[in-house]
């Protein structure tokens, strides 16, 4: 069965060769918090946990952002099976229009008033004043970061996955020097602790969009090529985009914001507990990259194949992704109970991390490792491969169905009723989330009623495939 699955080796030649870029660039991605927490994790526990909770105010924007993108991938991807370039800029043109909007929304309130958006994750003075001194400076990145979202997701779909991973390595290491320069004063930059981590992110991130944009330029690629069609789209457009993408933005917004508030359920039970999950999310993100790569791939490969109407070969593809991702979220959350202490040691060398913090991490990174491949099963179905073959709605109603009706009242219940310990409530969080939501998963994929292309070439072969 899994040679019949995994020996086509086109299938791996296009699959490293789309998912190995993405996977690197998310990782050097990942690495931004990375760098945040690590240097931020020598100023201790309160600055580390606040640092954390101002995170989740631009992070909560980013998902809502990549849902804007995931909207823009449906059609871009199927456009780019049949070649239809004029079409594809004009829905980056829209893409574009609504991640401004965007931006704008979450600027203002984290500029004007960010103890009050600190103030949602937690009400200890301290936190609630580091967590703005930071804020109120990194909300410059905001425009940036979104803007980088969907230019790298318009050039994933056109398959040039190489540039936003050479993009993601300067940023990188400019993220990284001025980090270590402002947080601590070296190289003759000033001291200037907490917000010098935010100038940092500033300037790392607004490098990101000009080197898309330059690179593009260089290469005269479809980013840049005919910029008026990018301004070309009509109310008509407008409907046809927001009748797919919706579904999709709907969906990250609520789930962000689900996440959003059990992070908050989660700090209000302590702010060392928040440090400890904080900790956990910065190296998990990054393990996580394997898995944006893997689904990036799918998404490009699937979509293609379902817009240009080649259903075999996207069901075919769709089943192998379907595996894959599992197996290696096995191989992955293996790797994270292995190392779990040397992982979670890093973040203390200064040795300012309180024992309740360190304590809880590795409790924290033992379970993760140990449910990440049911994560991933429905993760690979939702975004990979029911978003590519056009069937958001449903891929909605599973995603914010699951934790809204499900895993938000079990913690709420948990904490706040039965006052369970942390631990206990994290646990629960997850597994309220995950397992119900990967057996809907399972039986949809099987139903082959993800099948919804939009495009006339697409709708055709789906015709066909099932009429035989």
């Amino acid at each position: 069965m899994l040679s019949n699955h995994f020996g086509d080796k086109d299938f791996w030649r296009v699959t490293l060769r789309l998912g190995f870029p993405i996977a690197v660039q998310n990782m050097l991605t990942s690495s931004f918090a990375i760098i945040d927490t690590l240097m931020v994790s020598r100023l201790g526990s309160v600055a580390l946990s606040s640092v954390g909770m101002a995170g989740q105010w631009s992070w909560f924007m980013s998902i809502i952002g990549f849902g804007i993108c995931s909207g823009m991938s449906v059609f871009a991807s199927q456009y780019w099976g049949i070649r239809n370039h004029r079409a594809m800029r004009r829905v980056l043109g829209i893409a574009l229009l609504c991640i401004t909007a965007l931006a704008a929304v979450f600027f203002f309130p984290a500029f004007l008033s960010p103890d009050r958006v600190i103030g949602i994750f937690n009400s200890d003075p301290r936190v609630v004043a580091s967590g703005s001194s930071y804020m109120r400076i990194a909300c410059f990145s905001y425009p940036a970061v979104v803007l980088t979202i969907i230019l790298s997701g318009f050039l994933r779909n056109i398959e040039k996955v190489r540039v936003p991973m050479y993009v993601s390595m300067v940023t990188t290491v400019l993220n990284a020097f001025f980090n270590y320069g402002l947080i601590f004063g070296r190289f003759g930059l000033p001291e200037m602790g907490v917000e010098g981590a935010a100038t940092a992110t500033c300037i790392s991130s607004w490098s990101g969009p000009v080197l898309l944009l330059l690179i593009s330029l260089f290469q005269k690629n479809e980013l840049v090529r005919s910029p008026h069609d990018i301004v070309s789209f009509r109310p008509k457009h407008l409907l046809e985009f927001a009748k797919r993408a919706l579904p999709v933005v709907f969906n990250e917004t609520l789930w962000s914001l689900g996440i959003v508030i059990l992070n908050a359920v989660y700090s209000n039970i302590g702010y060392e507990y928040y440090a400890a999950v904080t900790i956990v999310k910065t190296f998990s993100d990054l393990s996580f990259a394997f898995f944006v790569g893997l689904c990036n791939a799918c998404i490009i490969m699937v979509g293609k194949n379902v817009g240009s109407g080649r259903i075999d070969r996207a069901v075919t593809d769709a089943g192998r992704f379907s595996l894959l991702v599992p197996l290696v979220a096995v191989f992955v959350g293996g790797l994270m109970i292995v190392f779990r202490s040397q992982l979670v040691s890093i973040f203390n060398l200064g040795n300012n991390i309180s024992d309740v913090s360190l304590h809880t991490a590795l409790m924290i990174t033992l379970f993760v490792g140990c449910e990440l491949p049911v994560k991933m099963i429905s993760y690979v179905q939702v975004v990979g491969i029911f978003r590519s073959g056009g069937d958001t709605f449903f891929a909605m109603l599973c995603d914010i169905g699951s934790l809204w009706l499900l895993a938000i009242p079990a913690t709420l219940l948990a904490a706040k009723g039965l006052r369970l310990p942390f631990i206990a409530v994290f646990i629960i969080a997850y597994l309220a989330e995950d397992i119900p939501k990967s057996i809907f998963c399972v039986i949809r994929h099987r139903s082959l009623r993800w099948l919804r292309p939009v495009t006339k070439e697409g709708l055709r072969g789906k015709e066909e495939y099932f009429s035989r």
